[in-house]
């Protein structure tokens, strides 16, 4: 790999020679401009705004535009004379806990190689005693015109070293948390638990850019003149999700289902949740026809009635109960006791309907409930008499 920095690494009095070489690349695919008349390819130059004329890379130089539009140049010359001791050094200032540098801070990411045989001792010390320690090394370099914080770990038998942004370069997240207090229930906590542990791992190695491999048979067949068919679409919930337990459910399931695993998922572990642990949607309500409310009529009707055909259970003034069958038998109700009158008539009333019932057993209780609605009459009649009597004595 080519290196694009020499310089050597400070490690107290100790200089390691070393190599700067980058650890990642990009592997998106570039597009040319064109024009879409004739696709001819759209260039940019660099002209000088007072001439109008186009100027090459070693007639540019550099300048800093004051705040009134003053353009203050600057050269090379004068960014060398100034004091910065890691312009060819990264200057190690500190070992602390891989876990205190905030990953926000992360930036580009390069191997550190040793140059030369004699700096291969030194550099085996350095990584070996970063790996005994567990911890990484907070380091000091200038790279690119500007000094650069950086992070120095060990990867494999590698020491590679992180360009850290500078504290004052992280924005506060302010106005990004939702507004308002959020309550999470614990039964959501539980799916979500769920979700994770049924996802689980994933070996890194395998990830992959599908959307770059399909920008690539997309040009190789436009390239071989071949016909170009849209994608398909895949399975994806575009419905308004309005419960998040259902959400999570169905995310249990689809995960599972990805995996080969049963749907041992339960449902309704929490409340709200969906029976079937599908994506809730937004649906409009069915306006309810006329012959359903019509048959939901009768029905009410029919209950409160109580014509049907089949047996019915009526209890008697006297706490019986009496079994009947047919259609009349169940005209009325129990009664309520309202008092001696009503129980009377309501009395008369059981044992005819009763006596239409055909049963030898319903006559004689309806008999019986005769006695008992006259001595209830008598009785009422006696109180009555009693109570007059009090008065006249009381005159």
């Amino acid at each position: 790999m080519r290196s694009i920095w020499n310089g050597a690494i400070s490690f107290g009095l100790v200089s390691i020679p070393i190599k700067l070489v980058n650890a990642t690349e990009n592997h998106a695919i570039h597009f040319r401009q064109i024009h879409l008349a004739d696709g001819g390819r759209i260039r940019y130059r660099k002209v000088c705004e007072l001439d109008e004329e186009e100027v090459s890379g070693g007639e540019i130089g550099k300048a800093y535009e004051d705040a009134d539009g003053t353009m203050i140049p600057i050269t090379d010359e004068d960014l060398a004379q100034l004091p910065l001791p890691t312009a060819k050094t990264i200057e190690i200032v500190a070992f602390v806990p891989a876990d205190q540098i905030d990953p926000l801070q992360m930036d580009a990411a390069y191997y550190l190689s040793a140059n030369g045989v004699p700096a291969a001792k030194p550099y085996t010390l350095l990584r070996e005693a970063l790996k005994r320690s567990n911890k990484v090394a907070v380091a000091k370099y200038a790279l690119r015109g500007r000094e650069r914080l950086g992070m120095l770990r060990v990867v494999d038998d590698v020491i590679a070293m992180h360009g850290l942004l500078w504290p004052d370069e992280i924005r506060a997240p302010e106005g990004v948390a939702p507004e308002g207090d959020v309550t999470v229930r614990d039964a959501e906590l539980d799916l979500a638990d769920a979700l994770m542990d049924t996802l689980g791992e994933v070996d890194m190695d395998s990830l992959h850019d599908d959307y770059r491999e399909a920008v690539e048979e997309l040009i190789a067949a436009k390239a071989s003149g071949e016909e170009v068919r849209p994608a398909e679409s895949g399975e994806g919930g575009g419905g308004k999700v309005i419960d998040l337990i259902a959400a999570l459910e169905s995310s249990v399931r689809a995960a599972k289902k990805s995996r080969g695993e049963e749907d041992t998922a339960a449902d309704g572990e929490g409340d709200g949740g969906a029976d079937e642990g599908d994506m809730a949607e937004v649906h409009p309500i069915r306006k309810t026809s006329s012959g359903a409310s019509g048959s939901a009529a009768k029905t009410a009707k029919t209950a409160k009635t109580g014509k049907t055909g089949k047996k019915t259970t009526h209890r008697t003034p006297t706490g019986k109960t009496v079994t009947r069958s047919g259609g009349s038998a169940a005209k009325k109700s129990a009664p309520k006791s309202t008092g001696t009158k009503k129980s009377t008539s309501t009395a008369k009333k059981s044992s005819g309907s009763g006596g239409s019932g055909g049963s030898g057993a319903g006559g004689g209780r309806s008999a019986a409930k005769k006695t008992t609605a006259k001595k209830s009459a008598s009785s009422g009649g006696t109180a009555k008499k009693t109570a007059s009597s009090r008065k006249r004595a009381s005159a």
